[in-house]
């Protein structure tokens, strides 16, 4: 089975990770289990910025709501999903004894919520009403 279909499957079973290695010392699962939530904060105001931009601002041209409104929904549903697969992998490694998974989704995060910002700019300085 790949390590993909693997990783999907704990998603549900998180039972299933108690299979491998040992159990770390309980503060690093729970601080794993604080950046999880973290995350899932962070998907949250996302989805809600989506939908604020979408709702309360429909004097914007329809493409220019829309877009935003998009990316920023994008971006939270995104953001739920790595949580989710961030926390397993974490947990997996220290149960494992190895290195913590690096990731450039935080990165990527930045960049497209920076560019989504940057167009909001752009949106009041030249108010692009409809």
């Amino acid at each position: 089975m790949s390590d993909f279909v693997q990783s999907l499957r704990l998603w549900f079973a998180p039972q299933r990770i108690r299979d491998e290695g040992d159990t770390p010392d309980y503060r690093f699962s729970l601080a794993n289990e604080r950046t999880f939530l973290a995350w899932i904060r962070t998907a949250l105001a996302l989805v809600g910025g989506g939908f604020a931009v979408d709702q309360f601002l429909p004097d914007l041209r329809w493409g220019v709501r829309v877009g935003l409104a998009l990316a920023l929904l994008a971006a939270g549903v995104l953001c739920a999903l790595r949580a989710v697969n961030h926390w397993m992998r974490c947990e997996r490694a220290m149960r494992r004894g190895e290195d913590l998974p690096v990731s450039r989704f935080p990165a990527l995060l930045s960049l497209a919520v920076a560019v989504v910002a940057l167009a909001m700019v752009v949106v009041v300085l030249f108010g692009w009403a409809g």
